[in-house]
């Protein structure tokens, strides 16, 4: 394979601003092997996949910890028009383009620096530890009512898919969403010396890669990154631990972007008002610091959406889009696949949010999971939680502990680490709430154990959540439910 790396799920990005070999030389400082450096060729796309290049796209051999690009050169070059080399080739492809870079991924980066630096346009970067995703395709559904929007696919957010991403920039294009992932210190600040946004959001500060980072202190200044260079930020004001953090490097005047909060229980410049839950999702009112208002009905679940969607009309405000705009995109808004999708199945309301998890995610999908749960009974399906580290074993029992105290009906535990805390809180919970609390436990090994047996533990009326880290391949659980 000659295909990407972690995060990155797709190996070729089509649809990039027109190249010439003198554009991406200048880009990458890079040297030219073979080809005409003044031909009137040029590349259309950027692969760094031999399995998926296509005719115009140029290949870039991108080392990952099982692969080299390398390998899969002569392959690729005989789908693809050229490719961005590291390692000298003992062989050319005659008429293919070959320039040696003294870092491939380093050149991929400096590409989509340069592209993105030809266009004049506002770039928002959206991090945060839950609600990024969804926050970046609210904010592209209400933009794209006034502008042509480009934003990343999937969870092309990294070191790779967001360099990837900004290939595809057009001269056309008026502006850019871009999701910033991050597992560790100096990432976001590295996404964003490519990235050069001019809006940045910060969703909340969580636990998620909180393994990775050691507290959540790091994990906060590693999102406050994104402050640099900044016109403007939106942060959330509900969320104090984020605030004490902004206004602290605020007090050192290492930057000047200008604040737009947004809130549900704090004073802000954006709020939710009258917030009011139903089968069908929430409905609110969008209330600005001038006073003016507007009603939204939302069609997805969750206090957490709520939020999502004050963080995107913060930032299409500050670009001058009215109050309609927004609610005609927000009421037609959709949930994405596994992202609290409410499915009903019978009798049976699933709630599919097995993409991922950590544990305020869970803690928030828990808590909505309750108010849902109607005259039938709170049925959690929690799968292990990964990338906690030391702190890995607390965060597993609290969860379980939390269930319980929420008046979850029963709780199935999925995988080696959740199994592990149920196991070890089953007594102190019996203790707490009495063996006749009608808290009950069930732990299996992984989501096909889990997904063999459920059918003979939920009842009709049940609504039940079904949430995991996404390695743990929760969603096979829904699918062996609506056999």
């Amino acid at each position: 394979m000659g295909g990407g790396e972690g995060r990155v799920t797709k190996g070729s990005i089509k649809n990039m601003a027109v190249l010439t070999t003198e554009e991406i030389i200048e880009a990458t400082s890079g040297k030219l092997l073979s080809g005409d450096l003044k031909s009137p060729e040029h590349f259309r796309g950027v692969s760094i996949d031999s399995r998926t290049i296509s005719d115009g796209e140029i290949f870039f051999t991108l080392r990952g910890q099982r692969f080299d690009g390398h390998d899969f050169l002569k392959e690729a070059l005989l789908k693809g028009d050229g490719a961005v080399v590291d390692i000298e080739p003992q062989e050319v492809s005659e008429g293919k383009v070959i320039i040696y870079v003294e870092d491939t991924l380093r050149a991929l980066q400096d590409l989509a620096h340069f592209l993105r630096l030809k266009q004049d346009i506002p770039v928002i970067a959206i991090t945060g530890s839950n609600g990024k995703t969804t926050t970046k395709e609210m904010l592209y559904a209400i933009l794209s009512k006034r502008f042509k929007v480009i934003k990343n696919e999937g969870n092309l957010n990294n070191h790779i898919g967001l360099p990837l991403s900004l290939t595809r920039i057009a001269p056309d294009d008026e502006v850019a969403v871009l999701e910033l992932g991050m597992n560790a210190s100096g990432e976001i600040r590295r996404l964003c010396e490519i990235a050069v946004p001019t809006h940045g959001v910060i969703t909340n500060i969580g636990s998620a890669h909180i393994g990775n980072l050691g507290s959540l202190e790091s994990i906060r200044s590693a999102k406050l990154e994104i402050l640099k260079g900044l016109a403007a930020i939106v942060l959330n004001a509900d969320d104090s631990f984020l605030m004490q953090g902004y206004e602290s490097i605020r007090t050192q005047g290492s930057f000047d972007a200008r604040l737009i909060t947004f809130s549900v229980n704090s004073n802000s410049d954006v709020r939710a008002d009258d917030v009011v839950a139903s089968d069908h999702g929430s409905s609110f009112k969008l209330k600005l610091r001038d006073g003016r208002s507007i009603s939204i009905t939302l069609n997805v679940h969750g206090l957490f959406n709520v939020y999502n969607a004050l963080a995107a009309s913060a930032v299409c405000l500050s670009l001058g889009m009215s109050l309609e705009e927004i609610k005609t995109a927000l009421e037609s808004y959709k949930a994405f696949p596994m992202r609290f999708e409410v499915v009903r199945q019978n009798s049976i309301t699933l709630i599919n949010d097995s993409y991922n998890a950590n544990p305020s995610s869970m803690k928030e999908a828990l808590k909505e999971l309750v108010h849902m749960k109607g005259e039938g009974r709170a049925v959690a399906v929690l799968g292990d939680m990964l990338e906690l580290g030391e702190f890995s074993g607390k965060a597993h029992s609290d969860i379980i502990k939390m269930a319980a105290d929420m008046g979850i009906n029963i709780f199935i535990a999925v995988g080696e680490m959740m199994s592990l805390a149920a196991q070890k809180s089953r007594e102190e919970i019996n203790q707490k709430l009495g063996s006749n609390s009608g808290f009950t436990i069930y732990a299996f090994n992984n989501a096909d154990e889990a997904g063999q047996n459920i059918s003979g533990i939920i009842k009709q009326r049940d609504v039940v959540l079904i949430k995991g880290s996404r390695a743990m391949g929760m969603e096979r659980i829904i699918e062996r439910i609506r056999e």
